[in-house]
């Protein structure tokens, strides 16, 4: 009994239990789909949030892009292609040929005008026609380009050293450079750095002719040179490309092109009869002067030396002395050391200038040469030419322009006979005539040598302790002296007798003891008549502060020791 009650309530309870946990998995199992259906909503609109959200942002950027470039397309960069090479070939080849020029000037000391009573002295500064307003008369708006390319500014009782900066070509692998004088003119050190290399290397003047304003150099220490191309200027015609290459403002290298604008040119102002300029629009600075300019082959057809500015820059109009006369120079100069010109010893005017056309047409004559001096004791006095003569052939080719007297009596070698036909009273008349050496016929316009020595004043026995140069009537009008005669100072020496007399560097001296002087060589007569203790009066011309000239004389009594 007992059994089978136990048995039944096992029976009847396994079921019901079986039945409890059946319903209990089933509620869990509900509770996880629920569960998985809402994380799986939450994750799907999660998503849609940032579909739409992705979808917007790009919208609104997309939206402000086109308010700011609407229609804008992105820009792309070609690959490189050559265009024209010509210039960057001609800056190529050239670039190892020309130099950059640097000179030093050391200090000079010279008494300081207007103020000779005090003994003051002052550095001077380098005699460059392109520093200061001063070019002997020849106009601001024509001028020479070098000098210090920064700009002035230093007090001249402050100054210590002067430099200044150029250019050059080479000409010679050997080292030699064609540059212009007054890059190099009276320098105490010459150095010249090449492209590339910063080394300065030392250089030499081997020559200078003042009359076209050329120098050649010789650089020292620099091997493996590469000299320029040389041209022919005769060639060069006006519109053809031109390229300047220089150190403009000390800018090394610098590359400018333009085109021939003129040949022939002479610069209103200048006195010498041996620059016939190229002019090019091609942009040359300060510290072009001595660079090259070249043709659209890279040959070298001119040697840059002035620029017309009123501003002292760039304006367009530059000049450079042609190849062809630089050459000339450059092979006298590494032969003997100078220049040297043929001369018959006459002074005339060309019949194509204001001057000489109604000198021309008085003599019945439409073309040549006006005589208006014969140097005495010259080849053309000993061959019978006389004053009022017109020259109008040289060995039978007309004489139309100065320029085919003065080249092709210049260019004869010295001793050689030209035969010069006239026009004399209306009749034509022909003569054999010597050349002669120009340095020696006119040795005070065109004498080689130092000015400086040549023109130190020292007589018998008295000693001024000045420097002075004579004055050609060209030089004359240029500083617009209108008295005859006269020699300029060039440069007083401290505590001597002209700074005690209060004599001044540009003072012209007309007479001592009223003994008129018109040359170095009459200071010196007039020197060797004094003994110390002589009074000594001086009538000079001297500038006042409107550059106008006035009258002065200054004395004093010549002492011992000079």
């Amino acid at each position: 009994m007992k059994s089978s009650v136990r048995g039944t309530h096992y029976n009847e309870v396994l079921p019901r239990i079986r039945g409890g946990v059946g319903k209990s998995m089933s509620f869990f199992n509900r509770l996880r789909t629920q569960k998985l259906l809402s994380f799986t909503l939450i994750l799907f609109t999660l998503s849609v949030g940032i579909v739409i959200g992705t979808l917007f942002t790009a919208g609104v950027k997309a939206d402000k892009e086109s308010v700011v470039a609407p229609g804008a397309t992105p820009l792309t960069i070609p690959n490189p292609v050559e265009l024209s090479t010509t210039f960057s070939q001609i800056a190529k080849q050239l670039e190892p040929s020309v130099v950059n020029i640097s000179t030093e000037y050391r200090p000079k000391p010279v008494v300081q005008r207007n103020a000779p009573s005090t003994r003051r002295r002052q550095v001077q500064p380098p005699d460059d026609e392109d520093q200061g307003d001063d070019n002997g008369g020849v106009p601001d708006l024509f001028q020479r380009f070098f000098g210090n390319p920064f700009g002035e500014g230093v007090p001249e009782q402050q100054q210590r050293r002067g430099y200044a900066l150029g250019s050059g070509v080479v000409v010679d692998k050997a080292g030699y450079v064609l540059t212009n004088n007054h890059v190099v003119d009276k320098a105490d050190r010459i150095q010249v750095k090449f492209a590339g290399d910063p080394t300065q290397y030392d250089a030499k003047v081997v020559g200078v002719d003042p009359q076209t304003d050329l120098a050649v150099i010789r650089v020292e220490g620099k091997k493996n040179l590469v000299a320029a191309k040389i041209g022919n200027s005769d060639a060069v015609q006006v519109g053809d490309w031109a390229v300047a290459i220089g150190s403009p403002f000390g800018f090394q290298a610098t590359v400018t092109t333009g085109i021939i604008s003129a040949k022939e040119r002479d610069i209103p102002g200048d006195t010498t009869q041996f620059q016939h300029f190229l002019q090019t629009d091609a942009a040359i600075n300060p510290g072009n002067s001595g660079g090259p300019l070249l043709n659209i082959r890279g040959e070298v057809v001119g040697i840059n030396t002035a620029i017309a500015s009123r501003s002292g820059g760039y304006q367009g109009i530059g000049f450079a002395m042609p190849i062809n006369a630089a050459v000339h120079v450059y092979n006298d100069i590494i032969k003997t050391g100078k220049v040297t010109r043929g001369s018959i010893g006459i002074k005339f005017t060309a019949g194509d200038t204001d001057q000489g056309r109604p000198l021309l047409k008085a003599e019945n004559v439409s073309e040549g040469a006006f005589v208006q001096e014969v140097r005495p004791g010259g080849p053309a006095e000993k061959a019978g030419i006389k004053a009022e003569d017109v020259i109008v052939s040289i060995d039978g080719k007309p004489v139309r322009t100065s320029g085919d007297l003065v080249d092709t009596i210049t260019a004869t070698p010295i001793g050689n006979s030209l035969n010069v036909a006239v026009i004399r009273e209306g009749k034509r008349e022909n003569f054999k005539v010597v050349v002669g050496d120009l340095a020696q016929i006119f040795p005070d316009e065109f004498g080689n040598g130092n000015k400086e020595e040549a023109g130190k004043v020292e007589g018998a026995s008295a000693r001024f302790g000045m420097t002075i140069q004579n004055l050609t009537d060209a030089q004359r009008k240029n500083l617009g002296i209108k008295e005859n005669g006269g020699v300029q100072i060039a440069s007083i020496e401290p505590d001597s007798f002209a700074e005690d007399v209060q004599l001044a560097p540009k003072d012209v001296i007309l007479s001592i003891n009223r003994q008129p002087v018109n040359s170095v060589q009459d200071v010196q007569r007039v020197q060797s008549t004094l003994k110390p203790g002589d009074a000594v009066a001086f009538h000079i011309l001297r500038q006042d502060r409107s550059r106008e000239w006035t009258s002065q004389f200054v004395a004093g009594t010549l002492p011992a020791n000079q």
